[in-house]
């Protein structure tokens, strides 16, 4: 496989299916940002974390390029087979983010991002599903796309945030609260 085409110099790319459209469109903009979240996770994944949370951000990276396939198709002209997004992809989401909650304290503030550099990649991580979120709903306004993939995401963002909590429980890591100045 070629990597370079250069049918995409002038500003456009194409969709699975055959369809052309500009770089810039809502559709390249929201499985673009699944592509950098993706990528996110990854550095996530290459820090030193319990086994158990890498496997789980393996499935998630295999589960956010169905994602983006998902919405890099056009579904009027492509008869391509394309895995598909489960509702027990959400409920492992589900699953995993109440197992971590078992060993966390309640929240009783917001808990600013950070305190160390694998926590924060996780924060940052978490910001990023969430514009995805923000760019596919506003997708989802102005064209169809499968219904499963908003409430992924969103289930995403909870795990992500848990999971920063989870890290910096086992990082051993103060988690520093929110203390709103007046």
């Amino acid at each position: 496989m070629k990597i370079y085409t250069k049918k995409g110099d002038t500003g456009t790319t194409q969709l699975i299916g055959g369809t052309r459209i500009p770089k810039n469109s809502l559709r390249i903009e929201s499985y673009g940002t699944i592509d950098e979240l993706n990528s996110y996770i990854g550095l996530i994944r290459d820090q030193n974390i319990n086994q158990k949370y890498t496997n789980q951000l393996i499935e998630t990276q295999d589960r956010l390029f169905t994602l983006g396939s998902l919405l890099a198709v056009d579904t009027k002209k492509s008869k391509r087979q394309l895995p598909q997004i489960h509702k027990e992809d959400i409920t492992n989401l589900e699953n995993w983010i109440d197992e971590m909650q078992t060993e966390l304290e309640p929240m009783t503030n917001f808990i600013l991002p950070g305190g160390h550099t694998t926590v924060s990649y996780t924060h940052i991580a978490r910001s990023i599903c969430r514009r995805s979120e923000r760019i596919i709903n506003e997708l989802n306004s102005t064209e169809i796309i499968p219904q499963i993939i908003l409430p992924y995401i969103n289930r995403l963002s909870d795990y992500l945030f848990v999971l920063s909590r989870k890290l910096s429980k086992d990082l051993k890591i103060k988690e520093e609260l929110w203390k709103p100045r007046m």
